[in-house]
């Protein structure tokens, strides 16, 4: 089951209060006071994992709660501090505040962490209060409570190209051949469901990641059909696949409405770069290419999955234009600092 939005609450541990005590040993009449400080309670961390694609695990559980810290002791021991919890996400996760709406966080990497809640600090025993005035305080500080959250955890695909097409338009298709994930695929409209990911595999040990969102009918950025549900997955991809079914009756209509919901939804979205796939041209027995309006598009490809005919083809544009994208972003970058030692 695919899973991208979930509600949870989370309660970070709460500190352990400083200790009021004296030394009491032989030889040691004055020994003073030695109370130690609590311990930190523990933080509630997202970490990114890349083996997770869903935040299915969320609905099992709702509710976490982090260790408190120790109370301090005397002999000046400091108390231990709490657990931290860690909630294990996929990455392309955002963290919201539920009632406010607040961003928090967003995790982007395998191994990336974020604090949601943090722990509270603790207590200042009395060995800490003792000043040239006051030589034994009685003085010491409970911990401080934990943050307690209520959070929204929303899962946004991460995906080299995205395929976006109406219903039946061979998305599913197209993915099961040219990568090992196994979609379903059926003759009747809003066969998907979720999205499904796939990765590529070319030569020379060269991989990108294809991502295969429902189907997108007029009104998807009202959220007609499936409609922003779904819509929100296309938001990091980095190259858009338009795919129009060669069978059917309005191609240039058909591609306009698509790109009509995409730029209604996210302008940012609608500046990506695209191309344009005919799909299903085993009906008409070869590779046929209509000539259509796509102004921007970086090339216009015809294909017939199941008959594997013109993916290499597709494939190769798809990585070149991924790789152009890659050269870009490093150029933009800013240069790494380099730090030299004088002698």
């Amino acid at each position: 089951m695919f899973i991208d939005r979930v509600i949870v609450k989370v309660e970070a541990g709460t500190g352990g209060s400083g200790a009021c005590s004296f030394r009491r040993e032989k030889y040691y009449p004055m020994g003073g006071p030695d109370g130690g400080d609590g311990g930190r309670g523990g933080d509630i961390i997202v970490r990114g994992d890349s083996n997770l694609a869903t935040l299915l695990d969320f609905t099992y559980r709702d509710s976490w709660i982090a260790e408190r810290g120790e109370h301090g002791m005397g002999s000046n021991m400091t108390g231990r501090s709490g657990k931290d919890v860690i909630l294990p996400v996929p990455p392309g996760t955002i963290v919201r505040e539920k009632d406010t709406g607040e961003f928090i966080c967003e995790v982007m990497g395998d191994g990336e962490e974020h604090i949601i809640a943090k722990g509270g600090r603790g207590g200042k025993g009395n060995a800490f209060f003792v000043t040239a005035t006051q030589q034994a305080p009685r003085k010491w500080q409970p911990g401080e409570e934990g943050e307690a959250r209520v959070l929204e955890l929303e899962l946004k695909l991460i995906a080299d190209i995205g395929l976006v097409g109406q219903p039946n338009a061979g998305k599913s298709t197209l993915l099961s051949v040219i990568s090992a994930a196994r979609p379903k695929i059926a003759n009747y409209p809003f066969t998907t469901l979720s999205p499904n990911l796939g990765v590529v595999p070319l030569s020379d040990h060269r991989t990108f990641v294809v991502a295969d969102i429902p189907g997108i009918i007029e009104g998807a950025h009202e959220g007609k059909g499936l409609g922003l549900q779904f819509l929100r997955h296309i938001e990091r991809t980095r190259v858009l696949a338009f795919l129009l079914s060669i069978e059917s009756e309005d191609w240039q209509a058909e591609l306009d409405q698509l790109r009509h919901e995409v730029r209604e939804y996210s302008e940012e979205l609608a500046q990506k770069p695209y191309c344009v796939v005919f799909t299903k041209c085993d009906l008409l027995g070869e590779l046929f290419v209509p000539e259509i309006s796509a102004p921007g598009a970086f090339g216009m490809y015809a294909v017939s999955a199941p008959g594997r005919l013109g993916l290499d083809v597709l494939l190769d544009a798809w990585w070149k234009r991924l790789l152009s994208l890659r050269k870009e972003e490093a150029a933009a970058a800013p240069p790494a600092r380099v730090d030299i030692m004088l002698p």
